[in-house]
């Protein structure tokens, strides 16, 4: 077929969508077709008249969805409890019940490739608090990846006065779903996944399957809106990302957007440098989580590299002299109790121990206090106490507030004289001040005694995930891509959460996957090598 002929077909495939009978009640027709490795137009039909998105809303939820999961505000088995609202949403649904409770990772693979809008309204809820400030965000994001011709209401993509958007812009977000979350984009090729209450079914099944290289990526119906399509599709080097507004059907919009894409492949190069979008926004709001996550016992151990200690409070300072007094027995317990702690707290006396018993006790102790005292003509004195051996600390350290132990000051009263029978403490040498920091354990150099014997725990969710297996080597990073996506479809028990990759080397194009145990790259490894297909595990 010349390239007259696709293009008489294709623009008579084009008019027959825009002169489509009244009686179908047709929606306005629109398109649009980029180049996904630069972003530049191919073909544009309509591309910026504002028009209703159905389903195609799904793909900013997801994204918003994909955005939080990787910040770490939730996670894929957070679970999200569903309201009356998003049970109440008509079909395309997953049948969710109110009150009822189901993990994230199965309301975005309904909304995915079911395309539930029950499911899509609990992620906006889940998110949010609620489907109306979840829009607005919507809307946000919207606005910082360049789509300026679009405006949330809901989450779902019902019809809703003020709900719209373009073929240009739900473009924009097609291939920012591509380019920002690799590892997710393989869920808009699955024919069919578990929803952890049913197994669900792609509605974008035909296309996949009638187009050659199509792997995504979402549709979209509604009777204002008309059939609506997304879709991506790759040859060799090439890769393309269209938008359909207005089908009449889903057999004519699937045939129009593969004429517009066997048109635009033709006229690509096939080799230009690419330009990929910029990082994924980060927008300051306001994140309300109606989500229920069970902590891990990894999340609630602090890593040791953080962990510090603040010194206690210093203790009042000892008083500085006493008061001259008697020696006498009545005298001493009173000046004696000066010196006790005014916070300690009192031991309990012990069991069968009577208020006679203790009395007898302290009465020893005080005569026993007064013999000493008449055997010396000097001052008592606290002699051979034992000193506290020094916390870690940094030796540099001389801030007068960084001590912990109060120090006796000279200069409060004279110092004591021999034979004086006034009691006082001798002033004894200040310990060195310490920092009201102690670090229990710290990455590098210190003054800990003994580096070596530090342990390093890593954090319990990734623990053994440092496997990994390489897949050959390919001529071409496309074919290499699409080696890691078939793998990704055909494992993906084993591949859900493992991080796709292709390095460039110097001998070609080398795909592989990490982030996974041991057993899991072995496992996979074992498949592929069933299939004939080249494939070794790498370790740490």
């Amino acid at each position: 077929m010349t390239l007259f002929s696709q293009t008489a077909r294709l623009w008579a495939l084009i008019l027959l969508a825009v002169l489509a009978p009244t009686t179908l009640s047709a929606a306005p027709f629109a398109a649009y077709v980029m180049d996904a490795r630069t972003g530049q137009p191919i073909y544009k039909q309509n591309e910026d008249t504002k028009l209703h998105p159905a389903s195609l809303t799904k793909m900013m939820t997801l994204y918003l969805a994909f955005t939080a999961v990787e910040r770490g505000q939730v996670r894929l088995d957070s679970k999200f409890p569903i309201s009356s609202n998003a049970a109440a949403e008509p079909p395309s649904k997953l049948g969710l019940k109110a009150g009822q409770q189901i993990e994230l990772r199965y309301l975005i693979r309904a909304a995915a490739i079911k395309s539930a809008n029950d499911a899509a309204t609990a992620i906006g809820e889940g998110l949010a608090g609620s489907e109306a400030a979840f829009a607005q965000q919507m809307t946000q994001m919207a606005r910082a990846l360049g789509m300026n011709n679009t405006q949330f209401r809901n989450a779902n993509g019902l019809t809703q006065d003020g709900h719209y958007s373009t073929a240009h812009d739900m473009t924009i977000l097609g291939r920012r779903l591509f380019y920002d979350f690799p590892q997710y984009y393989n869920l808009f090729s699955r024919r069919s996944a578990d929803a952890g209450i049913t197994t669900v079914s792609s509605t974008n099944k035909r296309f996949l399957d009638g187009y050659p290289g199509a792997d995504g990526i979402k549709t979209g119906y509604t009777r204002a809106a008309g059939f609506n399509l997304t879709a991506s599709a790759s040859r060799g080097n090439k890769r393309l990302i269209g938008t359909v507004f207005g089908g009449t059907s889903t057999a004519q919009r699937n045939q129009v957007m593969a004429q517009l894409l066997d048109s635009s492949f033709s006229r690509v190069p096939s080799r230009v440098r690419e330009v990929r979008p910029g990082p994924p926004p980060t927008m300051t709001q306001r994140i309300v989580r109606r989500a229920k996550v069970e902590p891990k016992l990894a999340a609630l151990q602090p890593q040791p590299q953080e962990l510090t200690l603040n010194a206690s409070a210093p203790p009042e300072p000892a008083m500085r002299a006493l008061p001259s007094t008697t020696t006498s027995a009545a005298a001493r317990p009173q000046a004696m109790s000066q010196l006790a702690l005014s916070v300690s707290p009192r031991p309990q006396l012990r069991p069968n121990a009577t208020a006679e018993a203790v009395a007898k006790a302290v009465q020893m102790a005080v005569a026993s206090d007064d013999s000493a005292a008449s055997a010396s003509p000097a001052a008592p004195v606290l002699a051979n106490s034992s000193r506290p051996v020094p916390a870690p600390r940094s030796r540099g350290s001389s801030d007068p507030g960084d001590a912990s132990t109060a120090a006796v000051l000279a200069d409060a009263a004279p110092a004591p004289q021999a034979g004086s029978d006034s009691l006082a403490l001798m002033a004894s040498t200040p310990p060195e001040p310490r920092s009201d920091r102690v670090i229990v354990a710290a990455m590098g150099e210190g003054d800990i005694a003994d580096p070596a014997a530090l342990e390093i725990v890593s954090r319990a969710e990734n623990s053994g995930r440092h496997w990994g297996v390489v897949l050959g080597l390919h001529r071409s990073k496309a074919a290499a891509d699409e080696l890691l996506l078939q793998t990704a479809l055909q494992s993906g028990d084993v591949l859900e959460n493992a991080n796709r990759h292709v390095a460039d080397t110097l001998r070609g194009f080398e795909p592989s996957f990490a982030n996974l145990t041991k057993a899991d790259a072995q496992l996979t490894c074992d498949r592929l090598q069933a299939k004939q297909q080249e494939c070794r595990v790498v370790g740490p």
